[in-house]
This record gives structure tokens, sequence and C-alpha cells, in this order.
């Protein structure tokens, strides 16, 4: 096989993301044969996912070690050097939690639902963080080999110093990924957890349908425990700090319609293609051959959106670039989240089909199912765009496009292989 034939090497071994799963899965087992299904239940399920895949990156595949951390751990400047640089940073730092914060406190919706649990958990790790964030950044300063980063140039800013705007603007758009996502991720992970504890296994097994939700609710915390992990540990130690997070005002846009509180796509919002509709599991009442039969690809395209999110191991991030990732699902499609989830909403939806039999809602909600894959197809021409700018993902994208069997079919229908492959 001649270098060119060979597939990039992905940022995330696949024995992090191995490791993640068994110590979720040991959780779900002890919490299930107890009973807790409580929240910080749920929260312990993302501590039980990312603390092996910790260990496995500092002690297996040793990350800190590696370049692209920008730590040299045989430096120890003097901390007379370190002092002025660290001082900035923190002022940065603690300024822009204090921005978020006030966000957070502005935002309405913020305090509703399960965000409520999401703003108690914040808050009660603030003290802890303030603490913290001071030996921290003293001790990574001693260390990095370019200590002057975003915070460090926000906090110039703040005392009215010479500073580097684009560094600032940097900094500002990775926390805005990491104060909006994190917010979300935290007020979902205790629904998921709920859900799956209360399924009942012995349902599951003598009925396709329960097997299928059962299966389904599980792929989602799967997804949703990884990806809190992901937004909680973005550290330059483990090498899942954030690179850059995407600068293009059409890749916020394209993301943001998919969240709370912008997200267009919700019960009676204006992109609501279920209106006047039912999914799969009402078509298909009373008939559990056909039941099963659709319920395989359901549950296969759940996994694959599920795997996708456990390829990235400690590094999953909406809107960023924290390695590129080339193992697992990416090796056969660019984009195998958006993909698997597109698909699994057109057949669970079946917007085709209207309860009324009134072919105009099922021309309507058919059209609006299309805008919604739309606004996904232009999520990942807007990352492509983002990520093309490291050669390592440009490299990726030539070798998917030869090797990438998404990409290989489309290409041979005349179909353009970037967005959705």
């Amino acid at each position: 096989m001649t270098e060119r034939d060979q597939r990039p090497r992905s940022a995330v071994s696949g024995w992090v993301g191995l490791a993640g799963m068994v110590g979720l899965a040991a959780w779900i087992a002890v919490a299930a044969y107890w009973g807790m299904d409580g929240p910080m239940a749920g929260m312990a399920a993302v501590v039980a996912c990312g603390l092996p895949m910790v260990a496995w990156s500092l002690i297996v595949d040793k990350v800190h070690r590696r370049a692209s951390t920008g730590i040299d751990w045989s430096l120890r400047r003097p901390w007379a050097e370190v002092r002025e640089t660290a001082f900035a940073k923190i002022a940065g730092l603690w300024v822009t939690w204090a921005a978020i914060a006030g966000f957070y406190a502005l935002g309405r919706w913020y305090w509703q639902g399960g965000y409520v649990f999401a703003m108690q958990v914040l808050a009660g790790v603030v003290p802890a963080l303030l603490l913290l964030s001071v030996p921290y950044i003293f001790w990574i300063d001693r260390r990095l080999i370019e200590p002057r980063d975003g915070a460090y140039a926000f906090g110039q800013w703040l005392s009215g110093r010479a500073h580097d705007r684009d560094a600032v603007a940097r900094h500002a758009r990775a926390w805005a990924v990491k104060g909006f996502f994190t917010a979300f991720m935290l007020s979902i992970v205790p629904g998921n957890w709920h859900e799956l504890m209360h399924r009942d296994p012995w349902a599951m097994l003598a009925d396709p349908m329960a097997a299928a939700f059962g299966l389904i609710t599980l792929m989602f915390l799967i997804d949703v425990a990884f990806a809190t992990v992901g937004y909680v540990l973005t550290m330059r130690p483990l090498d899942a700090h954030i690179r850059s997070a995407n600068p293009y005002l059409g890749g916020w846009v394209s993301a943001l319609a998919c969240y709370p509180p912008f997200i267009l796509i919700a019960r009676g919002g204006p992109v609501d293609y279920e209106t006047g509709g039912a999914n799969w599991s009402w078509w298909l009442a009373g008939s559990p051959r056909l039941t099963f039969v659709w319920m395989v690809p359901l549950v296969v395209l759940t996994g694959v959106y599920a795997w996708a999110t456990v390829a990235f191991g400690l590094r999953f991030s909406n809107l960023t670039h924290r390695g590129i990732i080339t193992n697992g699902p990416y090796r056969i499609t660019k984009h195998p989240a958006y993909l698997a989830k597109n698909l699994f909403w057109w057949m669970s939806a079946m917007p085709f089909l209207a309860v009324s039999g009134d072919l105009a809602t099922g021309v309507r909600n058919t059209v609006l199912m299309g805008v919604v894959s739309g606004v996904y197809y232009w999520r990942a021409r807007t990352e492509e765009k983002h990520l093309g700018a490291d050669p390592e993902y440009r490299a990726y994208a030539a070798w998917m496009d030869r090797h990438g069997p998404v990409p290989r079919v489309l290409g041979k229908v005349g179909l353009r292989t970037g967005g959705w492959s």
C-alpha cells in the first residue's frame, strides 16, 4: 500500500472510546441493579464514562506527550517570568466566566425545565473552578511553549494594554461554544438517564417495538454522556483543547438552529415536520413482522449516530476543531452523525404520511423534512470549510474521496462528495 493510500492517522485511538463504553456500561449495570434513576446518578454516568478515557489517554496513548498539546514538560520557567502572563490569563478567564454567567442569568430558558439542574450543577462547581484555576494556570504556564494564548490576550485587553485582537476573537468563540453547549448537555443528561432506567428489560425481550425504543434510548444516553465529557474536558494536558472554533457566521447559524432556544425544528416550531403526522410506531402498530423489519435500520442508524460521538473520545464538540478523527464511522463517511440522524428522522417520522390522509399535509411535512436535511447539509459544508484550513483534514478528505464508501457511491451517481459524505 502506498503512502497516498494509507488512511491518515486519527487524533483519537479507538481504544479510548471503548474504555469509556466499558466504564459507562459498568455504571449502568450497577445503577439498574440498585434502582438509581435520579439526576446525580445520571451525572455519575458521565464521570464513569470520562475517567476511563482520561486514564487510557494518559497512561496508554500518552497524549500529554504530543507536540500538539503545546507543552514542553522539560520546561520550568522561573516563577517571576510566569507571574505576568498568569495573572493576565486568570483575569481574562474569570471575566469570561462572569460573562457566561451573565448570559445564563439573562436567558430565561436557563431557569426552566432541565436547564434548572444544569444551572445548579454549574453554580455548585464555580467555587472549585475559581480556586483551582489559579494554581493550574501557574503550573501549566511554566511548561507551555507559548503561554500567551487567547485568555492572555483578553486579559491584556481588559487592562488596556497592547493585545492580539485575533487571539481575543478566537478566545471568545471557543468559550461561547463551551458555555452554550455545556449547559445544554448537562440539561439533557438527567432525562436520558431517567428514561433508560425506567425501561423494562423483560418487556424489551417480549415486544420488538419496546426493544427498539429501549435500544434507541440507550444509544442516545451513550451519545449524551460522551458529548458531555467532551465539552467539560477541553484541556491541553489531555490534548483535547480547542484548536479553533468555527469563524464562519453560516456555521453558527446552521448549528444554533438545531438547539434550544434557537431551535427551528421543535414541535410547534417553524420547521415542524410532524404536524398532522405520526411516527413509525403508530403506522406499524399491529404488524409485528413489519415492525421488526422497520426497527432494525432505526436501531442501526441510532447506533451509528452514537458511534460517531464515541469515536471522538474526550474531544466531541460542535463548531470546533480539536483534532481530526479518521477512524470508526469516519472511515465510511465524513459526516456519519448527520447522515445517520437524518436517515433516522425520515424513517421514524414518515413525513410523507398524514394521519388524516390529507395529501397537502404530507407534502408540507415532506418539504419541511427536506429543509431540516438541508440545514444539516449546510452545517456539514461550513464545518468542512472550517476544518479545511488544517492540512491534516485536507489529507483525510482526499483519502475519503478515494476510499470512503459513501463518497465513492455518491461520486458514481454524479453527486458532489462535500457535505453529506
